[in-house]
């Protein structure tokens, strides 16, 4: 498979490495263009390359930059891709560390929805849950006892089926967490959230997430801070 990625931090950086070592032909692309990645290139295989030619890349593209910079991606990033490329987004909002408030959000709209609206694509959420660290080195073959799970929600049946079968792949077992819509129940704060559990403990914390955004996760009129000290 041919897989564009948008974001070379620590998720991007480690899925461009994962899925390079799988067979599978990965291009990666962030703000500051293809002569910066060259160190990342190394480490993952991956082909350095820019967002626009990252988001043509094939198969898949994931998304996997901070919530606050989704709107500086150039507006025809999708411009002429085809609708069966699948569009995975990572990403988490965290308005009182990093990314200030974003008040279609704050407002009400599901993380992803944004990301959508902004980039003009449905989107696949997953891989927003899990530790970097934990992505790259927790994966284990199908059927091993306590096997850690990945949530996937998403619309399009296709595209989700896709990403379900990449997060297998991976080595996590791949739960079918609903339509975007539902999406909510794994982003930052929920009881599934960085947790690391098998696939009967993933479930149970989807079923158990409250839709409401607790202080902890709401911006205030001083957002953003920093991680050690959120405002």
């Amino acid at each position: 498979m041919k897989i564009g990625i948008i974001g070379a931090g620590q998720i991007g950086g480690t899925l461009a490495r994962r899925f390079t070592e799988l067979g599978h032909q990965v291009s990666i692309a962030n703000s500051r263009g293809p002569a910066s990645l060259a160190d990342v290139a190394a480490k993952t295989g991956a082909k350095a390359v820019t967002a626009h030619e990252a988001a043509r890349a094939g198969d898949v593209v994931v998304v996997t930059i901070q919530q606050s910079r989704i709107p500086e991606l150039p507006k025809d990033l999708f411009a002429g891709v085809p609708d069966s490329v699948t569009v995975i987004d990572t990403g988490n909002y965290y308005p009182r560390e990093r990314d200030g408030r974003i008040e279609g959000i704050e407002g009400g709209l599901i993380e992803s929805r944004w990301v959508e609206q902004q980039l003009g694509r449905p989107v696949i959420k997953a891989f927003n849950n899990i530790y970097a660290k934990s992505l790259g080195d927790k994966g284990t073959p199908a059927g091993t006892p306590g096997r850690v799970a990945l949530p996937v929600a998403g619309d399009e049946a296709a595209a989700k089926a896709a990403v379900l079968k990449l997060v297998e792949e991976l080595g996590f077992d791949a739960i079918d967490a609903g339509g975007l819509d539902e999406s909510w129940r794994q982003q930052p704060g929920t009881p599934v959230y960085c947790k690391d559990y098998d696939a009967a403990g993933v479930r149970k914390a989807l079923s158990e997430a409250s839709r409401q955004r607790t202080a902890q996760w709401s911006g205030t009129e001083n957002s953003p801070g920093t991680f050690e000290s959120p405002a």
